[in-house]
């Protein structure tokens, strides 16, 4: 049995308010305890999406009521909403914008509308952009005008990731972060994934691509699940949305490419822990940690998972590595396949650091 801290994903949807039938934040966190994470960014494009106060305040207090690990959760940027949002960066995750194609209504088009965030978003919060080719240099370029870091979501692609190693050598304050499903499939795995359940953003890019981003793994600062979690029944419908879960199968991935010589248990916890908490000015969970059986091996089985979707893209392969116990702030959360964290046991770690900075 290995020790690792407790798990990060800083990029995860929970489908609530607006589509529990695909997740909801109890179900949500109960698969991020399963798969080893303790603490989850929570992303805006829900239904309504979180753009405001009022909109903050309500997912807050469902989180409050329902969340069975720690958390914080986003803010989408808006055409109108620059003011408002830099107003409660103390409160949120950070400021995600939508540069690209998207789930959602929350695509920011239009460059004017990249400026005023760019202007006013205080450059002490993250700021996160999902920008893929193109639209990524261009966000890069708003961040080097404005002199603030910006932080490259799901990056994909063999030019996306030597335009990043180039903006880091330059000297920009730029960092990124990369799914498991563009690490371990391509667009290669589209015909046995089959039409819909193949659909995600970023799409699943080429076996050179996937190459790119083992090549580069020092230019990545983040493993990030992008757990998007749509139905079978709406993977499988004549309009398929885009988008694939990752809290359960994201960690298993990881510690077989450990098994491999692929990766280090080393560059897991720097990728999945020690960064993420640093990117996003997240506090320490005191007594947190995860214990992980490195020789089990098991097969990967939507059928066994916590996540209400019902599908995984990785169905029938084969893991090693499987986490047995979860402790989260010295209370037990997760044991041999059951989590036991009760609902509302998570807290929001943004109101941690507020408290400690005397904030209202």
């Amino acid at each position: 049995m290995i020790k690792l801290p407790g798990l990060i994903d800083p990029h995860v949807h929970l489908r609530e308010p607006g589509a529990t039938h695909k997740e909801d934040w109890s179900s949500g966190t109960a698969a991020a305890l399963a798969g080893g994470y303790t603490l989850v960014l929570a992303m805006p494009n829900t239904q309504p999406p979180v753009t405001d106060a009022a909109g903050l305040q309500a997912v807050l207090a469902i989180a409050a009521a329902k969340a069975r690990c720690d958390y914080a959760q986003y803010l989408g940027a808006g055409f109108e909403n620059a003011a408002e949002a830099a107003v409660l960066a103390p409160q949120v995750a950070g400021l995600k914008m939508y540069l690209d194609q998207t789930y959602g209504p929350l695509r920011l088009d239009a460059m004017t509308a990249w400026q005023a965030q760019f202007e006013r978003w205080p450059h002490a919060y993250p700021l996160a952009v999902h920008a893929e080719g193109r639209t990524l240099a261009a966000a890069l370029l708003w961040g080097a005008i404005y002199h603030r870091p910006v932080h490259c979501c799901h990056v994909a692609t063999r030019e996306e990731i030597l335009m990043i190693r180039a903006a880091k050598e330059a000297g920009l304050a730029v960092t990124c972060e990369v799914a498991p499903h563009h690490l371990f499939l391509t667009k290669e795995d589209a015909p046995r994934l089959g039409a819909g359940r193949c659909e995600v953003r970023p799409q699943l890019a080429s076996p050179a691509d996937c190459q790119a981003l083992w090549e580069n793994l020092d230019v990545i600062d983040c493993f990030a699940s992008d757990h998007a979690p749509h139905t079978a029944a709406e993977k499988d419908g004549g309009n398929p949305p885009p988008g694939f879960p990752g809290l359960e199968t994201s960690l298993a991935l990881l510690l077989s490419a450990v098994n491999e010589g692929r990766l280090t248990l080393e560059d897991v916890i720097a990728r999945s822990s020690t960064n993420p908490r640093r990117i996003f000015n997240l506090p320490e969970q005191s007594e947190t940690w995860v214990e992980v059986d490195p020789d089990a091996e098991w097969e990967i089985r939507a059928e066994r998972f916590y996540s209400r979707c019902g599908w995984t893209p990785f169905e029938g392969m084969r893991g090693r590595g499987r986490v047995e116990r979860v402790v989260l702030r010295g209370q037990e959360v997760f044991r041999d396949g059951l989590v036991l964290a009760q609902p509302g046991y998570g807290q929001d770690v943004r109101s941690w650091s507020s408290l400690k900075r005397g904030e209202s």
